[in-house]
């Protein structure tokens, strides 16, 4: 339905780096206030800015993805982290995934409750286990022996830094019987062309406990392989997890020869049903895609020519 490319970078070409993130799909702009729109924006804003000058830094695509991801699951207006929505005990269980498209290494957690930045300790998992995803009490266990910053579960369940209700009560200011999924995630692509991808969600509003879907599973929400592209989703993750959304994407390229952009689109506009969500993606051309097939996503991008924007929608007239 949506898209943007921006083409024309090599792999080998110094100095050029590309990022985007998202902050969920679904719902749609023209109903949300003013606050809801304003706190969303500064959320997106602060994360891409954090993203866009690391990577002119020099900075590499796994730090930045785990940055700025740590900076949206801090930030309560996103259903990530501090503003993770609850199940249908009233408990916060997280979850979080992180891939290093290099050497194709990544690492997840799925139904954590203590651990304030999920994506930091999936990177943990990563790089300090032969494991790649860690699950509820054994994640817990990991977390402390890794000293990661751990917070009571009353933190996920608290009240915004100024004082007032989180805004994803009924969620993040929208009405009950509007959908949105608030999923957070990173891809980028650094100066040396290696590539990167997160995704860290609270999940689904209601969930029965110990639902995971497609964000802590490499494939379906997450995945990152320099020979092609990085990939990050967010939506309905039981339809994610079933169309092995993030590496279909890939498998398209490899396989069927399909641009980045070819590939996403097919994705989103004929595999997964409509009012599914929504994916972002960075190849290693440095191109970016943003697309969805909900009425709005939450998306932003930043890259070394000068581009950054960030966005609720992105419109069929705007492709490029």
């Amino acid at each position: 339905m949506n898209a943007h490319t921006l083409i024309g970078q090599t792999p080998n070409e110094a100095g050029t780096w590309s990022i985007a993130i998202h902050g969920g799909a679904g719902g749609n702009v023209a109903d949300w206030g003013e606050q809801k729109k304003e706190t969303r924006q500064r959320g997106m804003d602060v994360a891409l800015n954090t993203g866009r000058k690391m990577l002119a830094d020099g900075a590499s695509a796994l730090d930045v993805v785990e940055v700025v991801i740590s900076i949206l699951e801090d930030d309560a207006a996103f259903n990530a982290g501090r503003g993770a929505v609850v199940n249908h005990l009233g408990k916060a269980e997280l979850d979080a995934s992180i891939m290093n498209g290099t050497d194709l290494r990544c690492g997840a957690v799925a139904g954590v409750t203590t651990v304030k930045n999920p994506v930091s300790l999936a990177r943990h998992v990563m790089e300090k286990t032969s494991h790649i995803l860690l699950v509820s009490d054994g994640a817990e266990s990991f977390a402390r022996d890794c000293k990661v910053d751990q917070v009571r579960p009353e933190y996920f369940l608290g009240f915004h830094k100024r004082g007032h209700h989180r805004l994803d009560k009924l969620p993040h200011g929208l009405d009950s019987k509007e959908q949105h999924f608030g999923t957070v995630g990173c891809v980028a692509r650094d100066q040396r062309g290696h590539l990167a991808a997160g995704t860290s969600t609270g999940g689904t509003r209601k969930k029965l406990a110990g639902r995971v879907g497609d964000s802590p599973l490499i494939g379906a929400g997450t995945y990152a392989d320099n020979r092609y592209a990085a990939i990050s989703g967010t939506g309905i993750g039981e339809e994610y997890i079933r169309h092995a959304a993030a590496y279909d994407v890939i498998a398209q390229m490899r396989y069927g020869s399909k641009s980045l952009e070819d590939a996403v689109s097919e994705m989103i506009d004929h595999r997964l049903p409509k009012q599914s969500g929504g994916m972002i993606a960075v190849g290693k051309d440095g191109s970016i895609v943003m697309r969805h097939n909900t009425p709005s996503m939450t998306c932003g991008a930043a890259s070394s020519d000068g581009r950054f924007e960030i966005r609720f929608d992105v419109p069929h007239s705007d492709n490029r």
